[in-house]
Order: C-alpha cells, then structure tokens, then sequence
C-alpha cells in the first residue's frame, strides 16, 4: 500500500489499513473510514517507532507497521530539535514539514531523493572555467542554459552520473537533495567543508536532511522571520518562488498548522 491516507479518507484501502492494525493487534473497527478512531491509532504507531508524529498514514508508517527497518526515516525528536533551534513552535516545523517536504527522502537505500538542473549545471561549470558547449552538444539533457531534462526518481541518478563523468563537484553541485531539496550549491553558506561532505550528510538520514534544512531557514533572516512570525505566504514566496500562489502552499501551511496546534492541545 504505496499511498497516503489522511482522516476523511473513504475506500477499500482505508479498510485494509485497519484490518491490518486490527491484525497486529490495535483495537480498530473496519469501517473503510479514516476516522478518527483510526488516526488515533495510526499516531500510536508513528510514536512507537519514533516517527513523525502526524496521523497522516503513508510508506513511513507502513515500514512501521510491517516490522521494517526505519533508522533512516525523520524522527519526530528531530522536529522537536528543529523547533528550539529555529526558535519557533513544533507545529510550524511540523507543518513546513508535511508541506514543503517530499515526504520521502530516499529513493533507495542510502540514496536521497535528488533533482539535477541542467542549466544549474552549466552555470556552475562556467565558474570552474569549463566550457560547457561541446558537453551540451553531446549531453542536451544533462547540460543546458534551460531547465529541464527531467528524468524523475531513480533516473536523476544516471543524469548526475554522466555530470559527474565532466565535473563531479559541480553535478554535486547542481542537484537538490532530500526532503527539503536543498541545492547543493549553498554547501558552503550552511558551513560544509566541502560538497562532498555535505552529499554524505544528505545521505545519512533524513534526520540530518532537517538539519540542512534548519541551517538554509537560519542563514536567510527573512525568510526565518517569516517563519518565526507565521506568515505563510512570505514564507511560501521567498521558499518556492513567485508562483507559489498557483499550488495554495501558503493556504496549505495555514491549514497544516491549525491542525497541528488541534492535535497538541487535544494531547496536552
């Protein structure tokens, strides 16, 4: 069950999910609706196992459910972390979390989730003083002055892979990486020794993924205030560019964050 099922949800996989609980022993009623009941559960789970804690059932949670290896996974103590360096609630990390992540960091093993931009590419092949014309003539998808070439999941690895055959570096570089799709091109202004480290940081968990993502909000005061002061649509803007307005992210992060204050003051 590769799917997300949020509360209000209806259908068949909403009632395998709670046939599934019921069988390792949760007290859930098959309903096929995502009550809740079940969304009560679904967070006992995530906090057995370290977990975000959000209710939101997706392939982190299921890894939970079925026994499966969650090491690499985001903890729930690292959103906490996150909230008393950045200085601001848990519920603002949680939200930017479940609305600017990717949700998943890896794509495999100790793979992360990456993006390689082209013309990033070619800019960043001009600063070494390597003439990228005669590698876009041979390449177009993987060096150009526009973006695209996009080949999605696994396949960005064979993109940055013949990138990394012409400047290893600058492919580093040129990619964004994990939940938070930090470029790689910041690795000195978030204070990595090197590219390289910062990739293997990226590569360790999504923990440290956060991390990164706490040192980009730190190192942009404007773009910290307007988290520390919840205005969403700054922060969306100055996050995702100007159109971020044609994907509701700001109405989205309101959303997610009423939710998430809900959740904690229900707890408390």
């Amino acid at each position: 069950m590769n799917m997300i099922i949020r509360l209000g949800d209806i259908g068949a996989h909403v009632g395998d999910l709670q046939r599934r609980l019921y069988m390792i022993g949760h007290k859930v009623e098959q309903t096929n609706v995502y009550d809740q009941s079940t969304r009560a559960v679904v967070r006992r789970v995530q906090a057995r196992a370290g977990l975000v804690v959000d209710g939101i059932y997706g392939p982190k949670t299921e890894a939970a459910v079925k026994g499966q290896e969650t090491g690499r996974l985001l903890r729930q103590s690292a959103l906490v972390e996150a909230a008393d360096q950045l200085d601001v609630d848990l519920a603002s990390v949680m939200a930017v979390n479940e609305v600017e992540s990717r949700g998943q960091g890896f794509v495999r093993d100790n793979l992360p989730v990456i993006l390689f931009e082209r013309h990033i590419f070619w800019r960043q092949l001009v600063a070494r003083k390597i003439d990228p014309r005669p590698f876009a003539q041979k390449y177009p998808g993987v060096v150009s002055q526009a973006r695209g070439g996009y080949a999605g999941g696994i396949s960005e690895y064979t993109r940055m892979g013949v990138a990394k055959s012409i400047c290893a570096p600058a492919a580093f570089e040129s990619c964004s990486w994990g939940l938070f799709q930090i470029m790689g091109f910041h690795w000195e202004s978030l204070g990595f020794e090197s590219v390289e480290s910062f990739v293997d940081f990226q590569r360790e968990s999504e923990d440290n993924q956060l991390r990164t993502f706490v040192r980009f909000i730190l190192q942009d005061k404007e773009l910290h205030r307007a988290l520390k002061q919840k205005k969403w649509s700054t922060f969306a803007r100055l996050y995702n560019g100007p159109a971020y307005d044609e994907n509701l992210y700001d109405v989205k992060l309101a959303r997610a964050y009423k939710r998430h204050i809900d959740d904690m003051t229900e707890a408390s």
